[in-house]
């Protein structure tokens, strides 16, 4: 799904990110990557999506070289996967309905295919009552689901999680994480990006801490807790 051999990465203010970092992610797995501000979270993710490009090393996710991959190609890849935002990132002037069916429009989805979708989604995050809210009548929590059902309607492989609990009350944290677990568990890989050490340790899965851009530790969740 994704795997990263002596990857580097240093930007052009002369910040080095990431330093010769190597890890593979299989099919169906969900992992946490933890790690301070700074450390090289979010470069991680911004090589995966094609932001950025490697300085060095090999990179592929779903088995396409995003070393070697040509521009006109990134948004095809990027259909295969499924982003969650720190900041929800949903279209103020579009209702709830709206904001998830403009995912599928993107991708050229049929209006039959997203009247049927949208409301299968919104179902799964319970927020099928909400449908016709706007962002601003909702809460943090709930335009998180949002966010989630938008990431999950076209059905991709891979679930990227960029801070998804950082702006929502720490109690519905758990609660946003409960759902990607759900989702994982259907078969869909997730990578979710976090500084918040508490609410990991309380999901026993895979944990991969980076430290000054460079992986200091990569345990599954029972050895976490027993560290």
């Amino acid at each position: 799904m994704i795997s990263m051999r002596h990857v580097s990465k240093t930007y052009p203010n002369g910040t080095h990110a990431l330093y010769d970092v190597s890890f593979q992610v299989q099919k169906g797995e969900f992992v946490f990557v933890v790690g301070s501000s700074g450390a090289g979270k979010s470069t991680l993710l911004k090589l995966i999506t094609c932001e950025e490009k490697p300085d060095g090393g090999e990179l592929s996710v779903n088995g396409e070289d995003l070393v070697a991959i040509k521009r006109r190609e990134v948004p095809y890849l990027r259909r295969t996967l499924g982003m969650v935002f720190q900041d929800f990132r949903l279209i103020p002037t579009m209702n709830v309905f709206e904001n998830v069916a403009f995912a599928m429009r993107i991708v050229g989805a049929s209006r039959r295919e997203i009247r049927k979708r949208v409301p299968y989604m919104l179902g799964l995050v319970d927020l099928l009552d909400k449908q016709k809210s706007y962002p601003a009548e909702l809460s943090g929590g709930e335009q998180q689901r949002v966010g989630l059902a938008r990431a999950l309607v076209n059905n991709p492989d891979l679930i990227l999680a960029d801070e998804p609990t950082g702006n929502i009350d720490p109690a519905l944290s758990f609660e946003i994480v409960d759902l990607l677990s759900e989702i994982n568990l259907r078969g869909t890989t997730v990578v979710m990006v976090t500084h918040e050490h508490n609410l990991v340790k309380h999901f026993h899965k895979r944990i991969v801490e980076i430290h000054e851009g460079r992986i200091v530790a990569d345990t599954n969740g029972l050895e976490a807790n027993e560290a």
